[in-house]
């Protein structure tokens, strides 16, 4: 793959996010949501017992 066709591929996603701004808030609320999902499927320190 060329480097040109890279740099469009970012641009491309750039370019996006700077025409639909409220979907970088989505985005960071999906990132959000999914790691305290990790989290808690994983027993986010719960404490058990005396």
């Amino acid at each position: 793959m060329s480097e040109d066709a890279t740099a469009d591929e970012t641009s491309t996603v750039s370019e996006f996010l700077a025409d639909h701004p409220k979907m970088t808030g989505v985005l960071f609320t999906m990132l959000l949501l999914l790691t305290q999902a990790g989290a808690v499927a994983a027993g986010g320190g719960a404490y058990h017992g005396p």
